[in-house]
């Protein structure tokens, strides 16, 4: 009877042991930063002149590749006469020149001018052999496809800015009285962007603008120059529904608080801001501040 219950409770042991090991298992990971795509294929706008002296010229099997991807061998346009060895790291960015883009709010094309130019983030490049005039680089990884012509850039590690509580998230913050900006275009010339998505605002560091900075995000409801065609006032006229004592205009409506983001990188007058939090889809057009 003794071996019988000293079996029974070692059984019992293993099992809330098993159980406890199995909770560890599948307890939820807490997300504290950015990951490494994240950060590294967010792309960026600059006014500043990029360097492109270094270029992607070809790669192999050239005769029937136009792009290259994860794995590929690409050349690149400088060798030993340049300085570069084996084991030499590089990124790999074009110029985002997409035509045919109608605006999607009033000044899109105007502030993104003011902005810069914005690039791709293709990917990064390991120098494999090196030549006189030409090194032979493989693609150590991959955002985007490259292609002939594209630049190289020296290697530079990437800071990855840390979250913060999204417990602190304000859905009715009052007005922090810090720049206002807007959401001028998101990553891939998306329109309409939510959480985890890349977007381009018109702040840079010549307006203070800091490396692990938060944007709050916002709207204005029944303002028109901003979003696509609307009815005017259809937000708060009250077709059918009776009336207020007095008139309302979009001004005079509480601000609808949208999400907020984090700054992966700055440039003089833009920042790359990665959307960490959003209560409703937010599309470019939508206004900014700095927390």
């Amino acid at each position: 009877m003794r071996t019988r219950i000293a079996a029974l409770s070692l059984m019992a042991m293993l099992g809330a042991a098993a159980v406890s090991a199995q909770e560890i298992r599948t307890a939820p990971k807490v997300i504290t930063a950015p990951d490494y795509n994240m950060v590294n294929c967010s792309g960026f706008v600059t006014d500043q002149k990029v360097s492109e002296e270094f270029r992607l010229v070809s790669g192999e099997q050239s005769n029937y590749k136009l792009t290259f991807t994860g794995g590929d061998y690409v050349y690149i346009n400088r060798g030993q006469d340049k300085g570069v060895r084996v084991g030499d790291r590089f990124f790999v960015v074009r110029a985002d020149d997409y035509v045919g883009r109608t605006q999607w709010f009033k000044w899109q094309d105007k502030l993104m001018r003011a902005m810069g130019t914005q690039y791709i983030d293709a990917g990064q490049v390991r120098v494999v052999n090196v030549q006189p005039k030409v090194a032979i680089a493989q693609i150590i990884f991959s955002c985007d496809y490259m292609q002939r012509g594209d630049i190289v850039l020296p290697y530079q590690e990437r800071p990855i800015p840390p979250f913060k509580e999204a417990a602190t998230f304000d859905h009715f913050a009052p007005v922090s009285g810090k720049p206002m900006a807007m959401v001028v275009a998101g990553k891939d010339h998306s329109a309409a962007l939510g959480k985890n998505s890349t977007v381009y605002i018109n702040l840079g560091s010549n307006q203070g603008v800091k490396f692990g900075d938060y944007f709050r995000i916002f709207r204005y409801q029944g303002s028109t120059a901003e979003t696509v065609p609307q009815t005017k006032d259809y937000q708060f006229t009250m077709y059918g529904f009776g009336s207020a004592p007095q008139r309302y205009s979009w001004n005079d409506l509480p601000r609808e608080i949208l999400g907020e983001g984090i700054v992966f990188s700055v440039s003089r007058n833009s920042s790359t801001v990665m959307i960490t939090v959003s209560s409703s889809e937010i599309y470019a057009g939508d206004y900014v501040e700095i927390e």
